[in-house]
């Protein structure tokens, strides 16, 4: 954050090149995506003594297995009317957050997060991403396909929960209800495997929606898979008093076995 400051403020005591090298240095650091990462005990109710659905929240690089402090958000369950308890913990030493979900009849439940703007230093921009997670419960399947009304929302294309590893998964882009096109998703294994990447740029993988906001991938391992639809979107103020662009994120997490 020292060489943030200096980056940002701009004094005269640094000069071009050590205000590029400052900048290559933050860039190398943050390059890879954040994600809000919602994750679940399971994403199948089918046991009538095993209904008690656990969430795990945090703000973290789930490929790298690395966090970030999470300021205390907000968990819904189907509608902004219906509002979840949070209890505060830790996810790679840093403050995080737990909930949990009582499904005592059939049906489908879309649970979603809101959480509180993030201030990214290296990309100048905040983050506010809205993940998504949709759960069955004793066999009624009907409606997972139906949008929940969020301002930036993917709508799974294939049945949510009941994905193996190898699956082509499908989701549809919605921007104030419409179809965002040509936005690029960002997608991340949560690697709890130990996996390498062989280079920086497989941490992350990228797609794009095409003319009707849908985008395609093939998950190659088994575990949960985040979905991220960034599309810039309004400005907030940063503690400089400077307004800085804001990175909404329609997200989905889905898991495969």
């Amino acid at each position: 954050y020292l060489l943030f400051f200096m980056f940002m403020h701009k004094k005269k005591f640094l000069g071009k090149k050590m205000k590029k090298i400052i900048f290559l240095i933050l860039t190398t650091l943050y390059a890879n995506a954040h994600f809000l990462t919602f994750m679940a005990n399971t994403d199948n109710i089918f046991n009538q003594k095993q209904t008690k659905v656990n969430f795990d929240i945090s703000f973290v690089h789930p490929f790298e297995q690395t966090g970030m402090v999470m300021e205390k958000p907000e968990v819904f369950v189907n509608s902004k009317n219906n509002k979840l308890n949070l209890s505060e913990t830790t996810k790679f030493n840093q403050k995080a957050w737990s909930s949990s979900y009582e499904i005592k009849t059939p049906g489908i439940y879309k649970f979603f997060v809101q959480p509180q703007p993030y201030f990214e230093p290296s990309e100048e921009k905040f983050i506010s991403h809205v993940p998504k997670l949709i759960i069955s419960s004793f066999g009624l399947e009907d409606g997972w396909d139906e949008p929940i009304g969020l301002k930036y929302e993917i709508i799974p294309l294939i049945k949510p929960f009941g994905l193996y590893a190898g699956n082509l998964f499908q989701g549809k882009v919605l921007h104030d209800g419409k179809v965002a096109s040509n936005t690029e998703v960002e997608v991340e294994l949560y690697n709890e495997f130990g996996l390498k990447a062989p280079t920086d740029s497989h941490i992350t993988q990228v797609v794009k929606t095409d003319a009707n906001g849908v985008f395609s991938f093939v998950m190659n391992h088994k575990g949960w898979w985040g979905f991220a639809a960034l599309i810039e979107e309004g400005e907030l103020k940063y503690t400089d008093g400077k307004n800085y662009p804001v990175e909404n994120g329609a997200l989905i997490w889905v898991k495969a076995y």
